[in-house]
């Protein structure tokens, strides 16, 4: 039984623990040996850690860890660096507080290297760390992961965030005048921030967080998944009484489809190596970090189609200010968007949620966030939608819309009723989609919802302050089951009417299809 190194970054345990690793060494030698100064953007959980740790060992010369790798046979091992790794996502910032954190960092790594520092103030104790360590022991390597951290952590409290931005903004301006003493410099993060703020004095750092070569610096490919996976993929796919085709694009759909401008998307590593570990389908890479602040920042945007932009700017993209958050841009950095399409020329993409795992589970959040609910009760209530659908229980599935609108406190309908009608509707239909089939496309228009079930195909559209009758005109004006209509299933149409005075459906109209 193979050993699966969930919630270890640490390359050296790894290897030394015989866990299993993805060789990356070929694609970080690019790196490495082809420039000094390095920034890259990563969501959480996708190995940033675990390749500062690599790049460390190879600085230090453990060769003896190596072995079989890529790079065992193309490095020099007998030329050797001194390296100074700070790590931001254990100083134990909300006990000592940041400014604490960062001196006993320092100290930390002064003394790994022999070091005394006679230094007081962080900006000057971190320059002479530098300067001491390259006289002594040669041109350093520094390694910087989570940097921004302190700052993500605080989102939800921006004078905090911007205190802590402040501090590490001292932090860092040591980097730019130390070139002479630095033969690799390496940050790493969830999220960049605009240049008049920490990188106003890191602007030396070259941006790679979409550069097309390094797109599968981190994560899985697909290839990797297949040369490094192949027997547990025949072992689950006969546990699970499947083929080996099917199993391959099940996984697929729920953990593959991030890109950052390749032309090959990566698996999520922590949610695939937890399904290996596990033999089983969940959600395990979201479950990691529950994203309240940004969910209850979406809700206050009024957004609810979080993949239906046509462009997106990737300047927007590239970085944010704590004062003016934009949401969609902290998506995209903290993995919950992803690249569909993209055009560098012109600077734009186009954003999609990556997977299955993280689309079901967003839409979980947003849909209790929309109806004020905790995030636990949404999802029986798609879950019994979807069971009255398949009992052709029109009834009880307008109940249980009915049922969404009615855990909105009433004070908060005012100034946003439609919104909240098209919001719940949107979201419990998204969610449906992923338990049955609910699709909205057609060449005649565009159907609030498809349901479709072993023996029924309904089209749903929805009027606010308007009629039933109206609702139901219109399936059979745009032809919406016109698609279907050589499928075997029976075609219902469903007009449904809200009444923003009573909040909740105040008549609907059900029409079958002439076969």
């Amino acid at each position: 039984m193979k050993k699966y190194p969930i919630g270890i970054q640490d390359f050296r345990k790894i290897i030394e623990g015989g866990y299993v690793y993805v060789d990356k060494t070929r694609i970080i030698h690019q790196m490495i040996s082809t420039g000094n100064y390095y920034f890259l953007s990563r969501p959480r959980r996708f190995g940033k850690s675990l390749m500062l740790s690599t790049i460390k060992e190879m600085f230090l010369g453990s060769k003896e860890l190596f072995k079989g790798l890529w790079i065992e046979n193309n490095w020099d091992w007998d030329k050797r660096h001194p390296v100074l790794h700070f790590s931001f996502s254990n100083l134990g910032v909300k006990t000592l507080g940041l400014t604490e954190a960062i001196h006993q960092m320092l100290l930390s790594n002064a003394a790994a290297q022999g070091i005394e520092l006679q230094s007081s103030g962080i900006e000057l104790r971190f320059r002479e760390l530098v300067q001491k360590t390259s006289n002594q022991l040669g041109p350093l390597v520094i390694l910087i992961d989570e940097y921004d951290k302190p700052i993500i952590d605080n989102l939800g409290q921006p004078e905090k965030a911007e205190e802590n931005r402040s501090i590490l903004k001292q932090f860092y301006s040591v980097v730019k005048d130390s070139d002479p003493y630095i033969r690799l410099f390496l940050l790493t993060g969830v999220s960049k921030f605009s240049k008049v703020s920490i990188f106003s004095d890191l602007n030396n750092l070259e941006d790679i967080t979409l550069i097309i070569s390094y797109n599968e610096l981190l994560g899985i490919n697909q290839l990797e998944l297949e040369q490094h996976f192949g027997p547990e993929l025949e072992e689950i796919a006969l546990q699970q009484n499947t083929e080996k085709p099917a199993l391959v694009e099940k996984i697929k759909d729920w953990y593959n489809g991030y890109n950052w401008g390749g032309s090959q998307r990566v698996y999520n590593p922590f949610s695939l190596l937890s399904f290996f570990k596990n033999r089983q389908f969940n959600n395990f890479w979201f479950e990691t970090g529950t994203p309240t602040f940004l969910v209850e920042l979406i809700r206050q945007k009024g957004d609810f189609t979080l993949d239906q932009d046509e462009y997106t700017s990737l300047l927007t993209l590239s970085q944010f200010e704590i004062s003016n958050l934009d949401y969609k841009t902290i998506l995209f950095q903290t993995g919950y968007l992803t690249i569909e399409t993209i055009n560098f020329p012109e600077g734009w993409c186009r954003l999609r949620y990556p997977n299955k795992e993280v689309k079901d589970s967003l839409l979980q959040f947003l849909l209790a966030a929309y109806r004020y609910t905790h995030t636990g009760e949404a999802l029986p209530t798609v879950l019994q939608l979807k069971n009255a659908f398949v009992s052709n229980d029109l009834e009880k599935v307008v109940s249980l819309i009915n049922s969404s609108f009615a855990t909105i406190p009433s004070d908060l309908w005012k100034g946003a009723t439609e919104l909240h009608y098209h919001a719940l509707v949107h979201l419990t239909f998204s969610l449906l989609g992923s338990y049955i089939q609910s699709e909205v496309n057609s060449s005649k228009g565009r159907c609030d919802a498809i349901v479709k079930t072993g023996d029924h195909i309904y089209a749903l559209e929805f009027k606010l302050d308007k009629s039933a009758e109206a609702a139901l005109q219109q399936i059979f004006d745009k032809q919406y089951l016109a698609p279907y209509a050589h499928l075997s299933q029976r075609k219902v149409a469903v007009g449904i009417n809200f009444s923003s005075e009573q909040k909740k459906v105040g008549e609907y109209l059900v029409k079958a299809m002439r076969e």
